[in-house]
C-alpha cells in the first residue's frame, strides 16, 4: 500500500507544471569598473565640497569645477593653437613614444646579448649599477646643454629612464628559465639560437612586459622633467606658463591630460601583453613582478 501511495504521489508531482526559476538579476554595483567610477565620483565630490566649505584659496587647491573648465578650454582649441592642449600634448606624446621605443629597445637588445654571454653580465654589472643610481633629474640640465632645447634632449632623458627597467627585468627573465627545458633541448641537439627562441625568450616575456610597464610610467615623467628643464613646447612648458600666471586649475588640468596619456600607453601595453602571452594565465602574467 505504501508503495502504491508513493507511486501515485510521484505521478502527481510529475503531472504538475514546474514553475521556471526566475533568473537572478546581476547586481550592477558588483562590477569592479562601476565601483571604481563610484569611488572616483565620491572623491571628486568630496574634493569640491571641502574646497567650498573650508574656503581654500583657488591658487592653493582649485575646486574640481575650475579644473573641469580649464580642461574644456584647453581641449576646445584647435590642434595647432599654441595655447591649447592638443599641440603641446602632441609634442609630449611624440617625445614619450620615441624615448620609450628607443630606450626600451636598446635595453632589451643589451639584455639579450648579456643572456647569451655570461661574461658580459659580470663585466657590465658595476657600470649598470653605477649609472642606474645616478639621479636622472640631476643629469637632465646637462643633457639639455648638450642637445639643446629641441626634442632630442627630451628623448634622451626618457631613454635614460626607460632603459634600465627593461634591461634589468629582461636579464632577470632570461635567468628564470627552467634548466630542465634547456637540458631537454640540448639533448635534442638544439643550437644556441633555437634554445633562445624556444625556451629563454618565451620564459622571459612576462618579465620583459613588467619592465615595459614600468618604463611607460617613467617615460611620461621623463618627458615632463625634460620640458621643465628646457623646452619650447610640450605639456611641461604649459604647466610652467600656467604656474607663472597663478592658474592652478589649468596646471591640474594638464596633469589630468598627462594621466590620460599614461593610462592609454599602459592600456596599449596590457592589450599587447594579453595577445603575446595568450598561452599564459592572465593572473600569472599580471602578478609577475621584478624588483628594479
Amino acid at each position: 500500500m505504501t508503495t502504491a501511495m508513493l507511486t501515485t504521489n510521484d505521478s502527481i508531482a510529475q503531472a504538475l507544471p514546474v514553475k521556471p526559476k526566475r533568473p537572478r538579476r546581476a547586481n550592477p554595483f558588483a562590477s569592479t569598473r562601476v565601483q571604481a567610477i563610484l569611488l572616483l565620483v565620491t572623491l571628486l565630490g568630496s574634493w569640491e565640497a571641502a574646497v567650498r566649505i573650508f574656503k581654500v584659496p583657488k591658487y592653493l587647491v582649485p575646486p574640481v569645477s575650475d579644473i573641469a573648465i580649464a580642461l574644456w578650454r584647453g581641449l576646445a582649441t584647435g590642434p595647432l593653437a599654441k595655447d591649447g592642449f592638443w599641440f603641446h600634448g602632441g609634442v609630449t606624446v611624440a617625445e614619450i613614444l620615441l624615448g620609450f621605443l628607443i630606450g626600451g629597445g636598446v635595453g632589451l637588445a643589451i639584455g639579450i646579448v648579456v643572456s647569451q654571454m655570461p661574461k658580459a653580465e659580470a663585466l657590465l654589472e658595476p657600470y649598470v649599477a653605477a649609472l642606474q643610481s645616478v639621479p636622472k633629474v640631476a643629469v637632465a640640465p646637462i643633457i639639455v646643454v648638450w642637445l639643446g632645447f629641441g626634442i632630442g634632449s627630451k628623448v634622451m632623458i626618457i631613454c635614460l629612464l626607460t632603459f634600465f627597467p627593461v634591461l634589468v627585468t629582461s636579464i632577470a627573465g632570461f635567468k628564470a628559465v627552467d634548466p630542465d627545458r634547456i637540458d631537454l633541448l640540448r639533448s635534442l641537439s638544439a643550437t644556441p639560437w633555437q634554445i633562445f627562441r624556444k625556451a629563454k625568450f618565451p620564459s622571459a616575456l612576462p618579465y620583459i612586459f613588467a619592465g615595459l610597464n614600468m618604463a611607460a610610467a617613467f617615460a611620461v615623467v621623463g618627458a615632463v622633467v625634460g620640458e621643465f628643464v628646457g623646452a619650447q613646447n610640450g605639456l611641461g612648458v604649459l604647466i610652467l606658463q600656467m604656474e607663472a600666471q597663478m592658474d592652478t586649475g589649468g596646471s591640474f588640468a594638464v596633469c589630468v591630460v598627462l594621466s590620460v596619456i599614461g593610462i592609454v600607453l599602459t592600456g596599449a601595453l596590457r592589450r599587447i601583453q594579453r595577445r603575446v602571452l595568450h598561452w599564459m594565465p592572465a593572473d600569472s602574467s599580471q602578478q609577475r613582478t621584478v624588483n628594479v
